[in-house]
């Protein structure tokens, strides 16, 4: 079972937080990370088990807990707005290979506005925020 959440988690980070594993392979700490994360859901895979819940609810609880303090993804928001009010410069970047390198690029920039506006599950939908990421990246295509 842990293995099976070991590369869940895995993918998920790869997925939605590739910032996090960008950091964590320049540790040379992916691994480590990634089994102390699921060592935390001992408890819970236990008494998922114990409870006689089906294996797939048992990753499924157990990854949605994993993932709790990496949500929402900063990095698919940038990506999302991009795409939805940049689509072209978003084809030119995905055409060209560097999509997530920018949109990583993209993250740095925002990162003050999404501390300052508080980027939480409960505002992801805060128009003033996503006012703040379009002009930020506005000004950041600009440069280029």
């Amino acid at each position: 079972m842990q293995e099976i959440l070991v590369n869940k988690l895995h993918e998920y980070i790869r997925a939605n937080n590739p910032e996090l594993l960008l950091a964590l392979e320049q540790e040379n700490k992916v691994t480590e990370y990634l089994q102390e994360s699921v060592s935390t859901a001992d408890d819970l895979i236990n008494q998922l088990l114990r409870d006689n819940k089906p294996a797939s609810l048992v990753e499924e609880f157990c990854i949605d807990e994993l993932t709790k303090q990496l949500r929402p993804s900063r990095f698919n928001y940038i990506k999302s707005v991009l795409e939805e009010e940049f689509s072209g410069d978003f084809e030119r970047l995905s055409k060209h290979g560097v999509l997530t390198t920018e949109v990583l690029n993209l993250m740095s920039v925002c990162d003050p506005m999404f501390e300052e506006l508080g980027f939480s599950e409960q505002t992801e939908d805060n128009r003033h925020l996503r006012y703040a990421v379009m002009g930020a990246i506005h000004e950041y295509l600009d440069m280029e």
